[in-house]
């Protein structure tokens, strides 16, 4: 197995056909096979046009609307790039994107070529593709759109969705660049995610809780079920501590798929503690020891304690590749951790009055961030800027909120078109837990009223949607060019 990218052999994507034109049997298929790439923008608006769940008010949860099959058949136009690959495959409902992270990060120290795709973005549609923390090139990006729609209109019939899209993108890319590993977040779910067509050496599954419960399902064991979905026959899962509904679940899926089940703090031994450094700050150590691998008292990378379990899975995941040829030496996978970066989670994006900004978008995620900022953020009062999505188990994450914040200013994303009303979420806090609140249209007069409100002691936190928080990143990042040229 090789150890780095150097010298692999690549199919440039300079070389591939460009695409022809196409007509569909419907106005937005037509315009989707029609429409011209000739740049990056024209890329994104080739893409644009194609379905997209993400953004969609209504999905329909079935095999018609997520198809594997259709992903296949597109992957086979495209020489089944996926065979030339190995994979780590990981579902959840938060954490997701921290495991990766840390996964990647500790991988490509080791000298391995490492290739992520994950969801969503915060500002660049380029962040979903990366290969060793560099996003794929507007060139590359460009070149590939242009063959997967000269192949999609070969092909014919149902277009593929915005998702299936960027996953046969990704993979297609990570065979050009014959990374060593590509660790593939799965969308929504995991039984009908379009990343769910390739076999990994490891499956993880993150902690699932409560999300998207109108498709998943309304119960923790239903959404569990589907997230089992990417188990695949004789391939190791490695999990973290779950409910004991969910246990149940991974553990009867694992069976019928004959693939063994490692839980992480039981078939894994684990351990965290949270402490206080001089040079860290608050900080968690975890300690981990699997098969031939034992980490001991490892500085958890990312802040809040619930980070230590993600950390503990990304190690789990490293024990069983160990078992499989992948040589981590100890000193160089704990630079990578050390150096492990996540933009969108705690992360402090301006420093007075002081802006804190994280994608926590459901009510476990929205406790895991308080406690995290109580741990981590000491402040005299917190105001939190805060919207989500109207597929959220708003009620949840509005609790939450209540518990914790001291001032909530409600507002809307205004690039997610299922962003709901901040009337809507005034109203329904007021049901939740008798408190006031404010309202604001947009982000900006959020932030307006905030600033307004806070002393130099205090801290806004921005939070709810990954649409709420890129869109903060954006502005902040503009405001502040600005006033570096104006200085």
């Amino acid at each position: 197995m090789p150890t780095s990218t150097r010298g692999s052999k690549k199919r440039p994507s300079e070389k591939r056909k460009p695409a022809s034109g196409g007509r569909g049997s419907s106005a937005r298929r037509g315009s989707a096979r029609s429409t011209s790439i000739t740049n990056y923008a024209s890329a994104l608006r080739w893409l644009s046009q194609h379905t997209d769940h993400e953004r969609l008010r209504l999905v329909k949860y079935n095999s018609t609307s997520f198809s594997l099959e259709r992903v296949r058949r597109l992957l086979r136009a495209l020489d089944n790039p996926q065979k030339d690959l190995a994979f780590v495959h990981i579902a959840g409902t938060k954490g997701k994107g921290s495991s990766v992270a840390m996964l990647a990060s500790m991988l490509k120290h080791c000298g391995y070529g490492v290739g992520t795709f994950t969801s969503p973005h915060l500002i660049d549609l380029r962040e979903r593709i990366q290969v060793n923390g560099r996003m794929i090139s507007h060139a590359d990006l460009v070149d590939l759109f242009k063959l997967i729609r000269t192949k999609a209109n070969q092909i014919g019939g149902e277009p593929p969705t915005f998702f299936e899209i960027l996953t046969v993108c990704a993979i297609r890319y990570f065979a050009d660049q014959a990374v060593d590993l590509a660790i593939l977040e799965t969308g929504l779910g995991g039984r009908l995610d379009s990343t769910n067509v390739v076999k990994p050496l490891v499956c993880g599954i993150t902690q699932i809780s409560l999300d998207h419960t109108h498709i998943l399902g309304p119960t923790v064991g239903e959404i569990a079920a589907e997230k089992a979905g990417i188990i695949k026959k004789g391939v190791p899962v490695i999990t973290c501590e779950q409910q004991p509904e969910v246990l149940k679940v991974l553990k009867a899926a694992a069976v019928e798929k004959e693939a063994p089940l490692y839980v992480v703090g039981r078939d894994i031994e684990f351990s965290y503690r949270f402490e206080a450094s001089r040079e860290l700050g608050p900080h968690t150590r975890v300690c981990l020891s699997g098969g031939t691998s034992c980490f001991e008292h490892l500085a958890v990378p990312l802040k809040g304690e619930h980070q230590a379990f993600n950390c503990g899975l990304s190690l789990g995941i490293i024990t069983r590749l160990t078992e499989m040829g992948f040589k981590v030496p100890e000193d160089k996978l704990i630079e990578g951790l050390r150096e492990t970066e996540l933009p969108g989670r705690m992360e402090m994006a301006w420093p007075e009055p002081r802006i804190l900004l994280d994608g926590a978008h459901n009510s476990a995620s929205i406790k895991s961030l308080i406690r995290s900022v109580g741990a981590h953020v000491p402040y005299d009062s917190l105001v939190m800027i805060f919207g989500c999505g109207e597929d959220k188990d708003t009620t949840g994450m509005l609790e939450q909120v209540a518990l914790g914040a001291d001032k909530v200013i409600f507002t809307r994303a205004r690039a997610n078109p299922r962003a709901m009303e901040p009337a809507d979420l005034l109203s329904k806090f007021g049901e939740v837990s008798g408190k006031m609140a404010q309202t604001a249209g947009n982000l900006t007069e959020a932030l307006d009223l905030a600033a307004r409100a806070v002393g130099r002691e205090d801290l806004i936190c921005i939070t709810g949607s990954f649409y709420l928080v890129g869109e903060a990143k954006k502005h902040l990042a503009e405001l502040a060019a600005k006033r570096a040229k104006q200085s």
